[in-house]
């Protein structure tokens, strides 16, 4: 059986779609690939049980819509199967009834969805598109394994297939005798220390090892310590609803992949993208492994993190294990917006945190976002006037900012469809370019606010405090690109003329 695993390409006209690995989608100017690590895995045990996989990544390949018909009717698979997001599940819809129509008269195709949207909405996908199975919850690695050996066995052998779905693991819709059904709801029983170690070579890992602002040192790639992130309670978050249970891999297990990638393929940089690393008893035992095994002589560790989960002393022990880049979701200076969102968290802990990162020699990178409903115009200049400082100050080394979004299967998406506050349910307009909350202000400040923040980065003070850390030539590189990607997002922030 062959499986294809495939980013279709999308309307290049917005830009280069931040799809996949990402949690807040984007179309970008200048081009950022994320490396997907759920779907690598997948694509890893798919191939460890002997499928014919097939790797497809045509936005971060180039590859036009004429360049992915072609290869799809070359290889002639029997499944593909395509993670989506908000913004682009109506292109993907129609690409799969385009693939039906394309290969109805020559052989079966069966289209496999996942991915947070599906998962909020999975019956919405079945009646809008010809797809065969949609998979919900964040596990999809071991349901789309589960479902290709049973469509194995159907192919090889005569069996009641209807009976047969019955024996599929919960979390997947599916059609049967013209009705929608599906397995009940999915369940996060997976052992993660069963996978396997990524296959690098099958996921094409190059493809993501150089064009992403994060990383100082390439090649450069990504892991995944834990799914998702042990607070797990903000309501904007869309992988809240893929992974509502945190769970984590054993430290050796990490250590041991990170060495891998290290002595096979030369990596000098990883990003850790678990929604928020580990912390406690789990992170000193990483960060003694790291230095015990010397690792953190020769590879630097980036991670996502929360404000006020680690004191100064632990801050000391990453920089010693080899951590570089921690990254923060600020979200808002405003408190009653920080308690609205369940962030609990103070104003005063994001600067404290960020001065005992920064003096223990770690870059805090923070998330900002603009555009919440209840903010007056003011209450978001505050928090537009803390992350400049921050960053100025160097208490804050890189930032990226963004206008809220309320993805379906959040709590803020419900608030808002409770409260009348959506522009619109269009889900095409979820790309980030406009707000779809009903503001108290004009959209075009909003905009700015955003534009004003990346802003910083022209700032004298901020300038030459970034020529004044410059220790080797990664870091030209990096302050190089760096200015590139800081520009594109200005203008995909700019406002669009109709």
């Amino acid at each position: 059986m062959k499986i294809i695993i495939s980013y279709p390409p999308l309307d290049a006209t917005k830009g280069v779609p931040l799809l996949s690995q990402n949690r807040q989608f984007q179309y970008f100017k200048e081009p950022t690939y994320i490396y997907p690590v759920v779907p690598a895995q997948a694509a890893t045990l798919l191939k460890r049980e002997g499928f014919e996989v097939i790797w497809n990544d045509c936005i971060a390949m180039g590859w036009n819509h004429q360049q992915f018909f072609d290869f799809i009717k070359q290889e002639r698979p029997d499944v593909i199967a395509m993670e989506t997001k908000t913004p682009v599940v109506q292109e993907h819809w129609k690409i799969i009834n385009e693939l039906k129509a394309l290969f109805s008269d020559v052989c079966p195709l069966t289209c496999v969805l996942f991915g947070d949207h599906v998962t909020a909405l999975p019956e919405e996908s079945m009646t809008n598109s010809k797809v065969d199975y949609v998979l919900t919850g964040g596990d999809y690695d071991f349901l789309l394994l589960d479902l290709c050996n049973l469509l194995k066995e159907y192919k090889l052998s005569t069996f009641n297939f209807e009976l047969s779905t019955k024996t599929l693991e919960q979390g997947v819709w599916y059609r049967e005798d013209g009705q929608i059904k599906n397995t009940g709801d999915f369940q996060l029983n997976h052992d993660l220390n069963s996978l396997p170690f990524i296959d690098r070579d099958l996921t094409q890992w190059q493809l993501y090892a150089y064009k992403n602002g994060n990383f100082r040192r390439t090649p450069a790639t990504y892991i995944m310590s834990g799914r998702d992130c042990w607070w797990g309670k903000c309501t904007f978050c869309s992988w809240g609803s893929l992974f509502p249970e945190f769970r984590s891999r054993k430290p050796d297990n990490v250590l041991d992949e990170i060495e891998m990638l290290v002595e096979k393929f030369n990596v000098r940089e990883i990003m850790d993208d678990t929604g928020t690393f580990p912390a406690g008893d789990w992170l000193k035992e990483f960060c003694q492994g790291m230095i015990a095994r010397g690792l953190h002589k020769k590879v630097n560790i980036d991670c996502n993190m929360r404000f006020g989960a680690l004191n100064p002393d632990e801050y000391r022990l990453m920089k010693r294990a080899g951590f570089r880049l921690l990254l923060f979701g600020i979200e808002s200076t405003n408190q009653k917006t920080l308690d609205r969102i369940n962030k609990d968290l103070k104003v005063e802990t994001i600067i404290e945190s960020c001065k005992q990162a920064r003096a223990a020699g770690l870059y805090p990178h923070i998330t900002v976002m603009f555009g919440y409903p209840w903010e007056t115009y003011e209450d978001a200049k505050k928090t537009l006037e803390l992350a400049s400082w921050l960053l100025k100050k160097d208490y804050a080394y890189t930032m990226q900012s963004t206008i809220v979004i309320p993805y379906p299967g959040t709590p803020l998406f419900e608030e808002c469809k409770e409260n009348d506050l959506l522009c619109s349910t269009d889900w095409e307009y979820y790309d980030m370019k406009k707000p779809v909350m009903k503001l108290q202000f004009e959209p075009e400040k909003l905009m700015r606010l955003v534009q004003s923040l990346y802003s910083v980065s022209y700032s004298p003070e901020f300038i030459a405090r970034k020529i004044l850390s410059i220790r080797e030539f990664d870091d030209v590189k990096y302050f190089g690109m760096a200015f590139l990607k800081v520009a594109g997002h200005i203008f995909d922030f700019a406002k669009k003329k109709h």
